[in-house]
């Protein structure tokens, strides 16, 4: 504990609590010990709450989402060296994914580090950041540590969020300062994320292309989920009549069963569309990089995007929009008035009746009856529990897990699908789900793939001591990607990709006084879910999928290289 007894003395560590409370933090979620274990308690006695986990990672993955859900940095703190390491990799998924989050992590003495003497959890913290946080600093006195944070904040939220690393070292944080001048040293940082307003002359250039298009498409990414410019979207999407297909964690942004949704005719319309604007969408590896036989070779494009240096990262963009989402996409609305969009009705009629065919495709799916469960057939019973809880959010991660539940379950309001993101990384989903939780105080829905809940499922003891009403269900097949796999050498070790099909994953929260169901008919399946969601209490349920099931990456096997040598 501090050693400050003097009245008029503070010390770094009730310092840097103060400087968070001033700027609205009222969460932190972490893993404490040396040397930041005093840090969280006093954050707790002053007011801030405390999520305290298991490992650092799905800490930093709470964080995040609650960046993601909030635009305000969520707060993730951990010790030294292998605690820094380990929140690293959700600090440099949420850069990748633009989530707004700042890792506080103590470090060891820096005179001993910089001479490399071999210090108590020795490492370069701040320079081992740098390459995968959107920004890293370290604070070495008391009286800078307001503008650290400030930094810290201005960074993560400005321009396309990020993740922002930093470096309070011990010296710090038991560094004395008088109270009076540390107090001197706060303040709240006024408009950290301040618009960025579009060029006139892109606003017209993008209203022109698109009264010129005959086949418009608008692409929704996560990046107008995050924007929060629901309801100006929605005006756009009204007014123009234009068809939208929402990425992953843009669904909901508006309802998946909207007339204008073509998720449903997903590959027509990118084969066919001839004029694309992306609304915080990027050409990366989920779009197919824009290019090839998935894309129409003389499709045009729109692109809203707050950060130029993005604008014809894979093909040319005839009209870049260059701002925030929220500014551009108000002078769009706005220009309406000046310009006529008129969308060809055989285009409407052609994405119609391509939505049949597969909405007729994945019903025949959906209603197969087979013993044991399926990936469809199981998640039409999970469809209809929310189809009937239209608010839940949806955490979801895993292999076929992930892409049939993303194609089944339609979403019915903004930022309430939480999944992987940009880089398809595994082991998100209990720091989701908890982080969550905590920012909306609403029921959490987690659907995992046995494999990927592998990756954190100790953080249901976390969800178990802070009472979140989180369902879990575990589609467990077995193994990665599926559970049928043999050992090609003969041995009795199990292949590369299988995991137990026995396992019991609902005995895990039972062994902290959550409430287990171990499922394998649609009936039990329903009754469970909706009895776990209604008791807004820890509930997980193992749901047992046929081993066989499944397919090797998903929907992604095209990136996974296969041996060229044949025996």
């Amino acid at each position: 504990m501090s050693s400050v007894q003097n009245d008029n003395l503070t010390d770094g560590m009730h310092v840097m609590v103060e400087a968070l409370k001033k700027n609205g933090v009222d969460t932190i979620y972490g893993v404490v010990g040396i040397p930041i274990t005093d840090l969280a308690r006093h954050a707790q006695e002053e007011g801030i709450r405390y999520i305290g986990f298991r490992h650092e990672q799905s800490a930093g993955n709470a964080a995040a989402i609650s960046g993601y859900l909030t635009k305000k940095p969520g707060i993730c703190l951990t010790v030294s060296a292998p605690g820094f390491l380990n929140g690293l990799t959700a600090l440099a998924n949420a850069t990748v994914n633009g989530f707004p989050m700042i890792q506080i992590s103590g470090s060891s003495d820096r005179a001993i580090i910089d001479l490399q003497q071999g210090d108590y959890e020795e490492l370069d913290q701040m320079n081992i950041a740098k390459p995968f946080a959107k920004a890293a600093y370290r604070i070495n006195k008391p009286e800078d540590i307001a503008i650290g944070l400030a930094r810290a904040i201005r960074a993560a939220t400005s321009g396309r969020p990020g993740g922002v690393y930093l470096d309070v070292t011990t010296e710090l944080l038991g560094s004395v300062i008088d109270k009076v001048e540390a107090e001197k040293t706060l303040f709240k940082v006024e408009n950290p994320a301040p618009k960025s307003i579009p060029s006139s002359d892109s606003i017209i250039k993008a209203l022109n292309l698109l009264s010129s298009a005959k086949k418009p498409l608008v692409l929704l990414g996560k990046g107008a989920a995050y924007s929060q410019a629901d309801e100006l979207i929605k005006k756009f999407l009204d007014e123009t009549g234009i068809p939208f297909l929402p990425m992953s964690m843009a669904k909901g942004l508006l309802p998946d069963n909207h007339p204008q949704c073509a998720a449903a005719a997903r590959s027509f319309v990118l084969e066919n569309a001839d004029t694309v604007m992306l609304i915080g969408a990027r050409l990366n590896w989920l779009l197919g990089h824009g290019k090839g036989k998935h894309w129409n070779p003389d499709v045009r494009f729109i692109q809203l995007e707050i950060d130029p240096k993005e604008i014809d990262s894979n093909r040319p963009i005839e009209a870049p929009v260059v701002g925030d989402i929220e500014s551009s996409m108000e002078l769009l609305v706005n220009g309406l008035e000046k310009v006529s969009i008129k969308v060809d009705s055989s285009w409407i009629e052609n994405i119609e009746k391509d939505k049949e065919i597969n909405i007729d495709k994945m019903a025949a799916k959906l209603n197969t009856i087979t013993v044991p469960l399926n990936y469809y057939n199981a998640l039409k019973i999970v469809k209809e529990v929310v189809d009937s809880h239209k608010d839940i959010y949806l955490v979801n991660e895993g292999a076929n897990t992930l892409d049939d539940t993303r194609n089944v379950i339609n979403m019915y309001y903004p930022r309430r699908r939480l999944d992987c993101g940009t880089w398809g990384v595994m082991g998100v989903g209990m720091g989701f789900a908890i982080g969550a939780a905590i920012t909306s105080n609403k029921p959490i829905l987690a659907i995992e793939g046995d494999s990927a809940f592998g990756f954190s499922g100790m953080e249901i003891e976390t969800i178990c001591r802070y009472k979140l009403p989180i369902t879990i269900v575990v589609f467990n097949n077995g193994g990665i990607y599926r559970g049928d796999h043999e050992n090609l050498g003969g041995g009795t070790d199990p292949s590369p990709t299988t995991l137990m099909a026995t396992a019991r994953y609902d005995k895990l929260i039972e062994a902290f006084g959550g409430t287990p169901y171990n499922v394998e008919t649609q009936e039990e399946l329903k009754d469970a879910i909706t009895k776990g969601i209604e008791s807004l209490k820890p509930t997980l349920i193992n749901c047992k999928i046929d081993p066989k099931t499944g397919t090797e990456s998903g929907h992604i096997t095209s990136l996974n290289p296969k041996t060229a040598i044949k025996n």
